[in-house]
């Protein structure tokens, strides 16, 4: 984020649901800039599922996870490894006597998540995770079609993993009203290749999932924009949520929030194991998967200070609730296989308004096509008005491919009719 917004580190905010003054610890932004920096440097080569690099980012990670005197509660020590086979990956034929017996081997990945425990002797424990794999030198989730090169992942995700580090470090000291539960700190892998990390942990906890309270994942809170709108994911996943967010205000913070558990980051995995679980997120933008996500001139540092503050007031919150309620809630994130057709849009999840505004295009699909531009808001797909992203996922469904339609968007304050052609 070039544009950087100036905020106090010490906040002095008036909070019903909290009734005391939280403070972000002394040295919280230098740590917050070294480890974003650290994280996305290019000694770490992108943090690959499986690299030197990976094991380089886990190591740091661990490293302050023992500065801040947590306790070790992975399978061995810190860690938790895992294995998996990577999509499409080719079987190699051995040329000798496993040959003769028709053997084949694929070649396994091993990654490894990333475990520090805050022991209050409480009965329940709080997850506060964030995903510290990114994607190399670039795999099949990168959208960079330049030459091959270090995708460092400054926002995606070293960004999160410096704000569970700072969180790490303040709840590390047991400071007053946080103490109703321990922490459970988890850097994730795998995330990149499909939630593998968070996906593995749920299935083979290492505490009790029983005694989970809830989750806070972080992923891509790096670049608080300037209207400095910051993202809830999940909040109808417990109907303890919404009471505690409207009661937090923090240096002018905008929140913008939806209800689905599911997304494309952890949280989901603890969704899906009946735990209420929030997704805190600044947004889309031009550098997500490409090498240009980096830390210079983009990371907005003094808004995750302020995201770190808001979290801090969220935990301190929900110090006296045990094990708040769950709820299941309505998926806003399904496939692309989920419908016939695609525009090939990315939706701005920052938007609260009426219509989908749109925060980039696909080259060649649909939308690009069409001559849709980010920044347009979606208000109409040929007789289906569009009210939210349920009523565009809801219109998509009644296209064929091959099919032509108008579509209404309004563009700077104007409303401009498009033809589509669906593919």
């Amino acid at each position: 984020m070039k544009s950087i917004i100036t905020v106090a580190l010490a906040l002095t905010v008036s909070i019903t649901a909290v009734g005391q003054t939280v403070k972000l610890p002394k040295g919280a932004q230098g740590r917050l800039e070294l480890n974003v920096a650290t994280l996305a440097n290019d000694f770490m080569e992108g943090r690959g599922t499986g690299t030197a690099g990976e094991q380089k980012a886990s190591e740091y990670i661990a490293r302050d996870f023992q500065r801040f005197k947590l306790q070790p509660k992975g399978d061995s020590l810190w860690y938790q490894s895992f294995t998996f086979v990577p999509h499409g990956a080719a079987q190699v034929h051995h040329q000798g006597d496993s040959a003769s017996l028709g053997m084949a081997l694929v070649k396994e990945i091993h990654g490894r998540n990333v475990i520090g425990y805050v022991d209050n002797k409480a009965a329940t424990t709080v997850v506060i995770g964030a995903h510290y794999d990114h994607l190399g030198m670039g795999d099949e989730n990168s959208l960079w079609t330049g030459p091959k090169a270090i995708h460092n992942g400054a926002d995606d995700n070293a960004s999160g993993v410096s704000v569970m580090l700072e969180l790490a470090y303040w709840l590390s000291k047991h400071p007053k009203g946080t103490r109703g539960h321990n922490y459970l700190f988890i850097g994730f892998s795998g995330e990149e290749k499909g939630l593998l990390g968070s996906n593995h942990f749920t299935k083979n906890p290492t505490i009790p999932m029983k005694d989970v309270a809830y989750m806070i994942n972080m992923d891509m809170v790096g670049r608080l924009n300037k209207d400095r709108s910051l993202a809830i994911n999940g909040v109808g996943t417990s109907p303890s949520w919404m009471p505690v967010i409207n009661g937090i205000q923090v240096d002018s913070l905008v929140i913008v929030t939806s209800e689905s558990g599911m997304g494309a980051s952890d949280h989901t995995s603890f969704y899906l194991s009946d735990i209420p679980a929030v997704h805190f997120f600044t947004g889309q933008h031009e550098d997500y998967h490409k090498p240009t996500d980096d830390f210079e001139g983009k990371i907005n540092v003094k808004g995750m200070a302020s995201i770190t503050n808001y979290i801090q007031y969220m935990i301190v919150a929900m110090d006296d609730e045990q094990k708040p309620a769950f709820t299941k809630t309505k998926d806003a994130t399904p496939s692309s296989s989920d419908f016939k057709v695609t525009l090939g849009v990315m939706p701005d999840y920052l938007y609260s308004g009426k219509g989908l505004r749109i925060d980039g295009c696909k080259d060649g699909k649909p939308g690009a096509k069409a001559g849709l531009q980010k920044g347009d808001t979606i208000m109409k797909l040929g007789d289906y008005d569009i009210e939210d992203i349920y009523g565009y996922m809801e219109a998509l469904g009644k296209f064929e491919k091959g099919q032509s339609t108008t579509m209404q968007v309004q563009r700077d304050g104007k409303m401009v009719e498009l033809n589509v052609t669906w593919q």
